[in-house]
């Protein structure tokens, strides 16, 4: 059996195996030490309190999976670092609530430390003084993304499962084995956590997982190789995240329409949408993963068909995410 073959099989087997393990174990400590969420009956309308240490879960169980099996290069020691101080000021925020202000400092702090590596969006008619900032934007965006739609059971680590899998196909096909490996690894963590995070959620994210997983997402996303084949495929990545960039602008746009302050919760988000029509919870998520494995699709056709149809399988994709919101802002929440 190829060598490579054989370390991302142990990669995805034992970084699965971990979260699978560790995942109930951190539910009962942190019911322990009372770190559950609790109902609200205005956003948080779940029966009971749910323990939400399941980022602390994922995290490690992506460590034990990768570290042991691949050399690390620089880029991937910045993704890591920068990635572990994710998840310190997320598990902070869920144990005592940070400030705004403090969190965007921390996670500034570990998107420079992912830059400093040399990771940036690179595109060819854009001068780094445009690259940069955009990078930047990226980095922050997708690492709050993930805790935006964080909000059903299995929504977010399913999706982020999904979008795993298309970057992993990307990564092997550009030959970039340790990132693969990186992915696979996090891939296993994620569903391993997603056994019990599925409804009924026996445990959720918390801020440090959703947090994590989008920054790790993000840098992810932003070193694959996707424009061999015709320029317009580095719009890849934005398909194969679509999910939760749609639902951040989505929600954006929609409050700041309302008068309401962006940053603050509302139940403006689509998968909320999808409830009040006529959905359950799991018709609404497995509606989710759907469209997060359709958009995939359409990310690797961009990558690997010519110019003229991935052109036209973005304008596609951007029409139908138009006529969707359009669609989702008529539902009325007030009912």
């Amino acid at each position: 059996m190829n060598m490579t073959l054989i370390k991302y099989t142990f990669t995805f087997i034992v970084s699965l195996g971990a979260a699978l393990a560790l995942t109930p174990w951190m539910a009962r400590t942190a019911k322990d030490i009372g770190m559950v969420d609790r109902p609200d009956g205005d956003l948080k309308n779940h029966p009971e309190p749910v323990p939400y240490m399941g980022g602390l879960a994922v995290f490690v169980a992506f460590l034990i999976g990768f570290s042991p099996f691949y050399e690390l290069d620089k880029q991937m020691l910045a993704i890591l670092l920068g990635g572990t101080l994710i998840v310190l000021l997320g598990f902070l925020d869920d144990i005592g609530n940070l400030r705004p202000a403090t969190k965007l400092l921390g996670q500034t702090l570990a998107v420079l430390i992912v830059m400093k590596a040399g990771i940036a969006i690179k595109i060819v008619f854009l001068p780094p003084v445009i690259a940069y900032p955009l990078s930047f934007l990226w980095l922050i965006g997708m690492t709050n993304a993930f805790n935006i739609i964080d909000i059903m059971d299995g929504l977010s680590s399913g999706v982020a499962a999904i979008a795993c899998a298309f970057l992993f196909i990307v990564a092997v096909s550009s030959g970039q084995t340790g990132i693969a490996c990186m992915i696979l690894a996090l891939m296993g963590s994620l569903l391993g956590f997603l056994k019990y995070n599925y409804q009924p959620a026996r445990i959720y994210l918390g801020d440090a997982g959703s947090l994590f997983i989008g920054f790790m997402l993000g840098a992810l996303g932003m070193v694959g190789i996707y424009a061999t084949a015709n320029p317009v495929a580095v719009l890849a990545p934005i398909l194969i995240l679509g999910i939760p960039i749609f639902d951040t602008l989505f929600v954006m746009i929609v409050r700041w329409m309302r008068g309401l302050n962006p940053l603050k919760g509302s139940p403006d988000h689509f998968a909320l949408r999808l409830r009040r029509w006529r959905l359950t919870v799991a018709e609404t998520v497995l509606l989710s993963y759907s469209f997060s494995f359709l958009l995939g699709v359409v990310a690797l056709i961009m990558v690997y068909g010519s110019e003229r149809v991935a052109i036209g399988a973005l304008f596609a994709v951007s029409l139908c995410l138009m006529l969707s919101a359009l669609w989702l802002w008529k539902i009325d929440m007030n009912l």
